[in-house]
Order: structure tokens, then C-alpha cells, then sequence
């Protein structure tokens, strides 16, 4: 694809579909295998309405019937997810009404993916998504919910994409700082502090 360069390892599995809604349910089911066969750490649950979004948009906009292409691309801390069909119209955001079915999609993709977009190519078009890997855990979920509060109360606008990883490192940096100096302030031993979250994760990898 024009301009994705990717430097890192990655695996990928080409899955060619048509746009009927019978095949939506046998191209989930394909997916899940795919993420299974790879061991991947991700929640199967978005994976499948992900998937059922983006092929049934192809479905619904660019015609029943068509040929298109699932990509899954695993990079190390993401797992890419790309449907490629040969309409050149760009899909956009816009406000949707309570009742209104056509529209809530890509509402959907923006709020379950770390990252989307659409890229046109030579042949037609791609919509892709990006989910990251490990963050259907209660606990990493918890953390990125303490960790938008704490930008928010910095004043800082949360990020998305590839410079919202970057930002929430920041922010956890600044944030267990914070939290050594709240410790020795009440008299505690930030080292002791440290070694007893230390202790606390080391039980939960476990």
C-alpha cells in the first residue's frame, strides 16, 4: 500500500470475500481462527463486530454481491484489520439520529479501535482499523481510564492513533511520580512503595 511502510514483524492472513450476508458470519468465523491459530491476547468479541461492521458496510455501500478482502496483520503490540473493496467513495463521520441504522458503523469503529481510516488505492479503496493487543484486561482498561483522567486534570486533549500510546506513557510516568511524592509526603518509603506494586504485579502476571 502507497505510504504504509512496516519495519517491524508482523504476520498477515489474506481472507477473500463476497459481500453477502450469509458470508459475514463464515468470515467472522475464519478471523477468530486466524487470532487463535496466533495466540493473539485479543478481545474476540470486538474482533468479530469490527469485522461485521466493515464487511457489512461494504455491503450496504458499495453493492451486495462484490468481491472484497479481509487483511489481519499482527504487529507486535496491534493487530491490524483492513477491508479492501474496489469503490473509491471515502466513508466519513457524520452526526447520526437515535433511530437512524446507516451511519452508526463508523461511529462504532471510532470508539472500539485504538486508530482507523481509509486509504484509497489503485483499484479502489481500504478501510482499516487498529486494535491494541492486551487492553481487553480489566486491569490495562482501569489504567487507561486513570490515565485519560489524569491528562484531562493536566489539561492535557487525549490523543489517538500512534501518538496516544506515546502520551499515555507520559502520563504514567508523570502519574506514578505524583504518586511517590503523595507517599513520602505522608511518611512512607517510596522504594517500599514500589516493591509492594512490584510484588502486586508479578501476583497478576502470574
Amino acid at each position: 500500500m502507497p505510504g504504509y511502510e512496516v519495519t517491524e514483524p508482523r504476520l498477515r492472513c489474506v481472507l477473500p470475500f463476497e459481500a453477502e450476508p450469509t458470508e459475514v458470519r463464515l468470515l467472522r468465523r475464519a478471523a477468530v481462527n486466524q487470532l487463535s491459530q496466533w495466540g493473539l491476547p485479543v478481545a474476540v468479541d470486538e474482533v468479530e463486530l469490527l469485522i461485521t461492521e466493515l464487511a457489512t458496510n461494504v455491503i450496504r455501500h458499495v453493492g451486495e454481491g462484490v468481491s472484497a478482502t479481509l487483511i489481519l496483520e499482527w504487529r507486535t503490540e496491534r493487530l491490524r484489520v483492513e477491508v479492501h473493496d474496489k469503490s473509491r467513495k471515502v466513508p466519513s463521520l457524520r452526526a447520526v439520529g437515535y433511530d437512524e441504522e446507516c451511519g452508526r458503523g463508523l461511529h462504532m469503529l471510532a470508539t472500539l479501535a485504538a486508530d482507523w481510516g481509509t486509504v484509497l488505492t489503485a483499484v479502489g479503496k481500504v478501510v482499516w482499523c487498529e486494535i491494541e493487543l492486551g487492553s481487553d484486561r480489566p486491569t490495562c482498561r482501569r489504567a487507561v481510564e486513570a490515565l485519560e483522567i489524569y491528562q484531562e486534570l493536566g489539561g492535557r486533549t487525549a490523543l489517538r492513533g500512534d501518538r496516544r500510546g506515546a502520551a499515555l506513557e507520559e502520563s504514567a510516568v508523570e502519574l506514578i511520580a505524583d504518586l511517590l511524592h503523595w507517599a513520602a509526603a505522608r511518611g512512607n518509603d517510596p522504594d517500599d512503595i514500589l516493591d509492594r506494586a512490584q510484588m502486586h504485579f508479578e501476583a497478576d502476571a502470574a
